[in-house]
């Protein structure tokens, strides 16, 4: 483990550079001041800045190349602004939450200020040429969850280096020589994402950096609660490599040691990008002047003495310091400098505010002048002019005041004719057009390759097409994915040599080697974000979650990374990982499951795919494969070996996503299902035919995007009953299914019978084939449930069992 210091060896270091580094610097620190009097001010509602990391970070900025990624976290504003990807004025529009791409290009004020990110795509959806733009992935809040995309976008430097299948793609690398630099603070690397990720790295042997902002903190609980030893470089002295053994380079060095920190960042960036070995560097004695954030005072829990010593260690004191004892200027051009950087940063953040105030107030001037005129000719004049009034002299306004306001008085004039109200009724409207997309947009791909926009290819078979097992079509699928595209990967548990448990990848890693079907260590949240930093980077991965129950690890990363990238940089980025995995029945509490409610709720932005069978999960492989929306695909695990007739043509057919199937038509009353519930559903359409009831049986396919051409309820006014059942919790999916279908739909309106759900029991199954039965809806169940529903309508056709 090296330890730098200013004593080890002297680099010449260019005046020009120094006080331009010394001005950047000051910037940055006068924004982070201005930020939080801004917050105090009431023009933001709060604040958190990277005041006390900038010489690091000024040092980090000078070896990330183009092409490089980071995955940091929102204390890296100074390493924005030195690599260019982030102007001061750009800062502050994040801070006021100003909802443009253009005042705003991170995340069009979705996010919290501090939050930042690069546009990785065109405004038509599609790639610009990566390996020409220093990149940033976006960043989310979850204190180390940043770490396993980290992995991720190493990972891909690894392959692109690696894989000469795709020395092609020049648009996303340059032969795999880039780093993936990541971020963190101290108390962060307590997180089980961290360990998870840092000993990923060690294995895979990937040029990942990893910079620790120790300021001996966590908010306000100090590094002895936090870390073993109270140095994470001295617990994971284990890592550093040897002669004998592959490992880290672990670096240990003083955040305010301008030359220390230029020589350990310098050989970092050699060592990962020439010989692809990840690097941490411990930055010590680093201090955060305005603590955590606008939320409270560090002086609650700071000794007198230890504010001294971060005062004086502060590291642009101590750069001040250098900076003169080098004779590289003196201190009144230090201060002239400081004088300017602070007057510069006032500049734009003025700027900023002008241009995202002056937005709203506009709205605001029009609203006024419209409720006025309505009130004119109104016989609530009094309360509409009182409404105006009271808006026009709100002191910073926020869209939600504007839009309150008309709407309250859209409210007091619901008695009135329509001629008075129509003008602010038609401002309105366009203001919720433009809301949305302010608001709610992006949530999926709004591009040509959207899922709803890929052509679906139904399905051929030969005369004479063998019957094999389920597991066969989806390795003949597989098979051919990795032989028409060379992006394609996969990886997970037991991927790679054996083919998977299920055997749908066998005999693929020896065909198509160890880059492309890859075995991985049992570690469910870095194979997700192993995943989402691949597809950040250009890549077609799928990352396997053996057993649907296993996905509550990576559940977090799913949701606050992978789910909402798209909508968080509002079409800025994107990440189209495949997760596959396989759940529904088995054996037992913990390979039996069926959580879909949770990641529906969790998983908004992801599409959600329930194939019953392998020939419905290759056809959703396929269309996810032309798609660039992420995506879960949950197969049947009790499906493998069931019986298929194997498509002609597997490669080209692709299901349409969000268009339910008529498995069995009937006219007595529709189920609407999905994934291994269709069988157990066919079989007691069977004994409910002989009882006299015809059901109709609908298999939804998707649950994200659910029904889009909404044609259950078509079947609903034939049957006029309905029946949503599935192996979930009760008013799990069960109740989605039924929002959607009764409100949504409106099948309210064509029911002559109460609409009714059918999931499993609250708990998870008991172990054996009995504690299935007693658990999960069986062929009992469903038709005990059909025919209780058909004895309330004709109880003489149907007397009671």
């Amino acid at each position: 483990m090296a330890t730098f210091s200013k004593n080890k060896r002297n680099k010449v270091l260019d005046k020009e550079q120094l006080l331009s580094d010394f001005r950047l610097a000051m910037e940055s620190r006068h924004a982070s001041l201005m930020g939080r009097k801004e917050v105090f001010m009431g023009k933001a509602k709060f604040g958190i800045f990277g005041d006390g990391k900038e010489l690091a970070q000024i040092a980090m900025a000078r070896y990330f190349n183009n092409g490089d990624f980071r995955a940091g976290y929102y204390r890296d504003q100074t390493f924005m602004f030195a690599i260019g990807q982030l102007t001061i004025r750009e800062y502050f529009a994040q801070l006021y939450a100003h909802t443009s791409v253009e005042a705003e290009p991170a995340s069009a004020g979705r996010l919290m200020n501090g939050h930042f990110a690069t546009r990785s795509l065109n405004d038509d959806g599609t790639w610009k040429n990566l390996s020409e733009m220093k990149n940033s992935s976006a960043d989310i809040s979850p204190t180390a969850g940043q770490m396993p995309k980290l992995l991720g976008l190493a990972y891909a430097s690894k392959l692109y280096r690696e894989n000469q299948g795709l020395k092609e793609f020049t648009q996303f690398s340059n032969g795999g020589n880039e780093v993936a630099w990541g971020t963190i603070g101290n108390a962060s690397t307590s997180e089980g994402m961290f360990f998870e990720a840092i000993n990923a790295a060690g294995v895979l042997q990937v040029p990942m950096i990893v910079s620790v902002w120790d300021d001996g903190y966590g908010i306000s609980v100090p590094n002895e609660y936090h870390t073993t030893k109270g140095s994470i470089s001295e617990l994971l002295k284990g890592l550093q490599r040897n002669d004998d053994q592959k490992g880290y380079e672990v670096f240990v060095v003083k955040g305010w040691d301008y030359e220390a920190l230029d020589r350990a960042y310098e050989n970092a960036a050699r060592i990962a990008r020439e010989e692809h070995v990840p690097v941490l560097i411990h930055v010590v004695e680093v201090t955060q002047p305005q603590g955590h954030s606008t939320s409270g005072s560090h002086e609650r829990y700071k000794s007198k003495e230890r504010l001294e010593w971060e005062q004086e260690y502060d590291c642009l004191a101590q750069f001040r310091k250098f900076l003169i004892k080098k004779e590289i200027a003196t201190a009144e051009e230090l201060d002239q400098i400081d004088q300017e950087a602070k007057a510069f940063a006032k500049k734009e953040k003025d700027a900023a505010w002008q241009l995202f105030s002056s937005e709203i107030k506009n709205e605001l001037k029009e609203a006024v002048s419209l409720i006025k005129e309505v009130a004119a000719k109104s016989q609530q004049s009094q309360l509409l002019e009182s409404i105006a009034d009271e808006l026009s002299k709100t002191l910073n306004p926020i869209r939600k005041d504007v839009i309150s306001s008309v709407r309250r008085a859209l409210w007091i004039l619901r008695t009135e004719p329509e001629s008075i109200k129509s003008d602010l009724k038609s401002w309105y409207t366009i203001q919720q057009e433009l809301n949305e997309d302010r608001y709610s947009s992006h949530l999926y791909s709004q591009s040509e390759f959207s899922s709803a926009k890929i052509e679906a290819v139904d399905v051929e078979y030969d005369d004479e097409a063998p019957l094999v097992d389920g597991r066969e079509v989806l390795q003949a699928c597989f098979d051919n994915l990795l032989e028409t595209d060379p992006r394609f990967l996969a990886f997970g548990e037991d991927v790679g040599k054996i083919g998977d448990v299920n055997q749908a990848f066998a005999g693929l890693q020896a065909k198509y080697g160890e880059h492309r079907v890859t075995d991985t260590s049992i570690r469910e949240v870095t194979i997700i974000g192993q995943g989402i930093g691949a597809a950040l980077r250009g890549l077609r991965p799928m990352a396997e979650i053996q057993y649907l129950d296993y996905i509550h690890y990576a559940l977090m990363t799913l949701s606050d990374d992978l789910a909402c990238l798209h909508y968080r940089t509002k079409g800025g980025q994107k990440a189209p990982l495949i997760v596959r995995t396989r759940g529904h029945r088995l054996e037992g509490v913990w390979h039996a499951g069926s959580p879909i409610g949770m990641l529906l709720h969790s998983l908004r932005g992801m599409l959600i795919c329930v194939p019953r069978n392998m020939t419905q999960a290759a056809g959703m492989y396929n269309t996810l494969m032309h798609s660039d929306e992420p995506a879960l695909v949950i197969e049947c695990l009790n499906g493998y070996r069931l019986k298929e007739k194997m498509p002609a043509n597997i490669g080209e057919y692709r299901l349409p996503l969000g268009k339910p199937e008529v498995l069995r038509e009937g006219n007595d009353l529709t189920i609407v299902t999905y994934g291994s519930m269709c069988r157990i559903i066919e079989d007691a359409a069977v004994e409910l035919a002989q009882m006299g009831i015809d059901i109709e049986i609908i298999d939804v396919q998707t649950l994200l995007p659910f029904d889009v051409d909404h044609s259950i309820v078509e079947s609903i006014k034939k049957t006029n009953r309905v029946l949503f059942a599935d192996e979930d919790v009760p008013g799990g999916a069960s109740a989605y299914m039924m929002q959607k279908v009764v409100e949504e739909q409106k099948a309210y309106y064509h029911l002559d019978s109460e609409p009714a759900t059918l999931a499993a029991k609250a708990h998870r199954p008991a172990y054996s084939s009995d504690g299935d039965y007693f658990s999960k809806p069986s062929v009992e169940d469903v038709v005990e449930k059909v025919y209780s529903m058909m004895h309330e309508v004709n109880p003489n056709k149907f007397p009671a069992i």
